[in-house]
């Protein structure tokens, strides 16, 4: 069946059956705010929680109970919240993310979002092509991966009259189709988007579950100290026991999926306003760590857009006659970069392609493409490829300099006519992007299927350092601090280069956009589909770019930064504050004979930390230039050294108080009092490497301050939950907690600046 003798649908006809039919798109099940609330009400730390209600209301302790029950509804309900914020953010970008079809309408080919497909389009597929909906072919053979249906991860073949379905990839060949079903009709019954919710936990959310075993393991050695020193001293254990469970509840980092949620959907909504779509958020937290980009050559360090350079004509016709029959072979309904250019260098000479009587698109089973114009066969290719099938390719050959570029030949009759020689211009921002990221502590090495010398003079032009190897000389033992780039590498390669320097020990980014690159890009941290990038890429990249080269990187970068920052800052504080207050409660215990807090008290300190410290997701932040490291040994040593240094202050300041006979109820209120200055001064050190009172926080993180401030002085002057304390003992502890501030902070400034 030759491809002008099928027709597709009139704009005209589409309009009606999308009316009939709706969208090609299947209606995602909306969000279940209630559901989503319940399902928080039962997990680890709901279940800790809900065991210190039920033991608060065994005691008899009902205003605590409310307090805990308070706290338990709060977290669900903030987590929900969290969760419906970050859905909306996905969702949005997912449907950017759609992808576009090449369709026949009223007799013209024009790239359409697959959601507006209809039962009867005549469509164009490709390699790397996401079928949008079940298709019929009508001309051509393809081969698909299916395992997005049946699990099976052979490729099938498919010919004309065979049925391919929506959801399933093509791995191979070309053909024409036309759509027998789409939206919920379709045999997938998803809607195609291209965005990956995995929820499998990133470098930086697995390290931060590491702080709820460094805080459960404190937490179960001064309980344990507790339980041996009242039962030496003869004291009631069981009267301890609310006491003991708010430590512990003290310790549950109740903030921190709604922190972590929020600063990467902060991040992802930001991102997308900057021509980036994320479509995997531990994308963003990976990128502050990243030391190694792999970059593609075309389309991101130079434009995507190759034009011819020299062109040699080598065959008995005119030039404007060869010309016209290479026309023929160029693939007008998808083009590549190379049909494109060919296509424009006979528009610049006002030379109009001739039409072909059957014409074969090109495959990289066969290296070429193939028109047939009357009586003459054409075949268009690389040079490598076709010099197989002239063995006198090679004559005559003496002027044209294939190291200028890239290298495209033609074959009439098997016969060499011609040859083209196409430069990719480098982009204008390039030199000047690679030279940041290497500002930034991350080695660029260029990657590209041009030979080495082609490579060498790209890598010069943007000033990359180091030498250009072919693939062939790439292994295990390659010292990647002396590469510039690596030239002849077939998509096929790049998967297994990720791998080797992953195994080094590097975090690896990666740009791609084609089917091949699709492994690599899912096996990078940081896998990052280009602009032009197939839709199998795209699906397999973490970041999405919406413009080509590489300035979008930069902001990839920051972003990952910034999210480090904040849950840096969330870490020490979250490990500083629950250390001190453990520690000092502990202590006060000991020597003291009683818990220098009250239990309503500890229980509003809790929730005003959690508030705090959530907010935390939204912080201003400083971008650093380098790569970031998680080192656990050294932020717990950092976090649990201010804790020492805010209870030894705390504690001189408790012994001061007992020592002046203050009433017991005092102690308490204004030991509260100092626990929540301590915390809020704490999120301040922490958030900066600068003098806490030189760097402001965000908006938003210090309203909650103030406001967590000012309520803590109302309930400790009015004597709300609390024994009621003077104007006096209240500015005393304000003191106490600025100048010990002040000192922690002139003595940490400097490991904060190097941490």
């Amino acid at each position: 069946m030759e491809e002008k003798s099928l027709q597709g649908l009139t704009q005209a006809q589409a309009e009606k059956r999308l009316q009939k039919d709706g969208l090609n798109e299947v209606p995602e099940p909306k969000f279940n705010f209630f559901k989503e609330f319940m399902s928080k009400l039962w997990n680890l730390s709901a279940w800790i929680l809900e065991a210190a209600l039920l033991l608060e209301c065994f005691l008899g302790k009902w205003i605590q109970s409310i307090f805990v029950l308070l706290m338990l509804l709060f977290a669900a309900f903030n987590g929900a919240t969290q969760k419906k914020k970050s859905r909306r953010v996905l969702n949005t970008i997912s449907h950017k993310l759609t992808p576009t079809v090449a369709v026949m309408r009223d007799n013209k080919w024009l790239k359409l979002d697959s959601k507006f497909l209809a039962v009867g389009d005549l469509i164009s597929l490709k390699r790397g092509d996401v079928l949008a909906a079940d298709i019929k072919i009508a001309q051509g053979k393809i081969s698909v991966d299916e395992s997005s249906i049946t699990g099976e991860s052979k490729a099938i073949s498919k010919t004309n009259d065979q049925i391919a379905y929506a959801g399933t990839t093509v791995m191979s060949g070309d053909a024409l189709a036309y759509v027998i079903a789409t939206g919920s009709n379709s045999r997938s019954g998803k809607t195609i988007n291209l965005i990956n919710q995995s929820a499998a936990p990133g470098h930086l959310q697995q390290l931060l579950t590491k702080i709820i075993y460094y805080l459960c393991l404190l937490d179960g050695i001064l309980t344990l100290i507790l339980v041996i020193a009242a039962l030496i001293r003869g004291q009631d254990v069981i009267q301890m026991l609310p006491f003991l469970a708010m430590m512990f509840i003290a310790s549950i980092p109740v903030a921190m999926p709604s922190t972590f949620a929020l600063s990467n959907s902060f991040e992802a909504t930001r991102l997308s306003k900057e021509g980036i779509l994320t479509s995997d958020l531990t994308g963003i937290q990976d990128a502050a760590n990243l030391n190694l980009l792999l970059l593609d050559k075309t389309g991101t360090i130079t434009e995507n857009k190759t034009a011819v350079s020299t062109w040699k004509n080598l065959s008995d016709l005119s030039n404007s006659n060869v010309l016209a029959l290479i026309g023929s072979a160029t693939d007008k309904r998808s083009p590549s970069i190379i049909d494109t250019a060919i296509d424009d260098y006979l528009k610049e000479n006002n030379i109009s392609a001739s039409t072909p009587d059957n014409f074969i698109p090109f495959t990289s089973d066969t290296g070429y493409s193939t028109a047939d114009v009357d009586n003459y066969n054409i075949k268009l290719g690389s040079f490598k490829q076709l010099s197989l099938i002239d063995k006198n390719a090679e004559k005559n050959l003496d002027d044209v300099d294939f190291e200028a570029g890239r290298s495209v030949a033609a074959l009439i009759n098997n016969k060499l006519a011609g040859v083209f020689i196409l430069q990719d211009k480098v982009r204008s921002d390039s030199k000047s992007a690679l030279a940041e990221l290497r500002k930034r502590g991350i080695k660029p090495v260029m990657l590209t299927g041009d030979n080495q010398k082609t490579a060498a003079a790209v890598a010069k032009q943007v000033d990359l350092k180091g030498k250009v190897i072919s693939i062939h000389e790439f292994d295990d033992e390659t010292d990647i601090n002396e590469l510039a780039g690596i030239a002849d590498v077939l998509p096929e390669d790049k998967l297994r280069m990720v791998k080797t320097f992953q195994k080094a020990g590097y975090i690896v980014g990666m740009t791609g956009d084609g089917v091949n690159d699709a492994p690599a890009l899912k096996q990078a941290e940081v896998g990052i589909a280009v602009a032009n990038a197939a839709d199998v890429a795209k699906r397999s990249g973490k970041m999405v770019l919406l413009e080509d080269g590489l300035s979008p990187i930069v902001k990839i970068l920051d972003a990952g930064h910034r999210v480090y920052q904040r849950m840096t800052t969330w870490s020490l504080t979250k490990l500083s504050r629950t250390a001190e207050l453990t520690m000092l409660l502990t202590f006060g215990y000991l020597c003291f004979n009683y818990i220098p807090m009250a239990l309503n008290a500890m229980v509003i300190y809790t929730i005003m930390n959690n508030m705090v410290t959530m907010m935390i997701g939204t912080d201003r932040t400083h971008i650093t230039y380098k790569p970031e490291s998680w080192n656990m040994a050294k932020l717990a040593k950092i976090a649990f050294s201010l804790a020492a240094g805010w209870t030894i202050i705390g504690f001189a300041f408790v012994w001061y108080l007992v020592s002046h006979n203050y009433a017991q109820g005092t102690v308490s209120t204004m030991v509260y009092v100092y626990l929540v200055l301590s915390a809020m001064l704490i999120v301040l050190i922490t958030r900066t490497r600068k003098f806490f009172w030189q760097s402001h926080p965000s908006k938003l993180v210090g309203s909650v301050q103030i406001i967590d401030v000012l309520l803590t002085f109302i309930l400790a002057i009015c004597g709300l939950a609390m024994a009621k304390i003077s104007l006096i003992n209240l500015g005393l502890t304000i003191i106490v907690a600025v100048i010990a501030a002040i000192i922690i902070d002139l003595i940490y400034q400097p490991i904060m600046k190097n941490r």
